[in-house]
């Protein structure tokens, strides 16, 4: 019998996850994100000046942080309608922000190009995770900062990803994005090339005006959550729909009809060597 473990096709799924994500509109759900982005900027004690990196930007919340702080920022996503918003922002707020097409295990910059390299929620969903923090440290100049926020596997999300996954399995041999929410993890992957890591537990609280203001907002504009209900036939999606329903009513914080659920990260701020 083989034993020998799966290698999952890992440019298979990176192609699969950037049509997930570019269907929808993640920038509506990633404005409702934007203070995690500021808090980040202020735990890597960001300098005026600094050549800051924010990798899978996204709609562009912490590269726009960074900038805010006059930081020479660039933002790097490889969904180009993303990018777009991004733009759209840093022009509305008069702000000065490079957003170009990057993907996170392949930064198209060389060694040591930035002084702070960042990405908030965004490089844990990379499929090669080794690959994604080794170009992180790469494109960091030595003595400089790598910021990170990551969901922690038992919050909100990461309880939410678990229920996801018992109707649409991962492929078999690929690491749940949650590692990065570890501090077990973020030591094997960084331990080595830093001289500091510290990880902070901090609490984002999704605020909406009820649990189905929430997943009506979630089927409408994330597209991993549209992918991921595309893909089950009618009663698995109402079963789906069930479960996330009954998960999002257990970590209900409000008190009232409306919705406060609080969602657990890993906040980190570690040094190059």
């Amino acid at each position: 019998m083989d034993t020998q473990p799966q290698t999952p096709d890992l440019a298979a799924i990176k192609e699969r996850q950037q049509r997930a994500w570019a269907s929808g509109d993640y920038a509506v759900v990633g404005t409702t994100l934007l203070v995690v982005g500021e808090l980040l900027c202020e735990a890597v004690d960001l300098r005026p000046g600094q050549k800051v990196l924010d990798v899978a930007t996204g709609s562009g919340n912490t590269a726009l942080a960074a900038a805010r702080r006059f930081c020479e920022v660039t933002g790097i996503d490889y969904v180009p309608a993303l990018l777009e918003r991004g733009r759209e922002r840093a022009s509305a707020e008069r702000l000065r922000v490079t957003f170009q097409e990057g993907d996170a295990e392949n930064i198209p910059f060389p060694n040591a190009s930035f002084d702070v390299v960042l990405s908030t929620i965004g490089t844990m969903f990379a499929p090669d995770q080794e690959k994604t923090a080794s170009e992180l440290l790469r494109v960091c100049r030595p003595g400089g900062k790598i910021g990170l926020v990551n969901w922690t596997p038992d919050g909100f999300i990461g309880e939410g990803l678990r229920v996801y996954a018992r109707y649409l399995p991962p492929p078999p041999g690929l690491k749940p994005p949650v590692l990065w929410g570890t501090e077990e993890w973020l030591r094997e992957l960084f331990g080595k090339d830093v001289t500091s890591l510290r990880v902070t537990r901090r609490t984002f609280f999704f605020r909406y005006r009820s649990a189905e203001h929430y997943w009506n907002s979630m089927r409408t504009y994330n597209g991993p959550t549209i992918r991921a209900f595309q893909a089950l036939d009618a009663a698995e999606q109402e079963s789906l729909a069930r479960e996330l329903m009954e998960l999002t009513h257990r970590f209900n914080r409000s008190g009232d009809e409306t919705m406060v659920v609080p969602g657990d990260y890993l906040e980190v701020a570690a040094i190059r060597r």
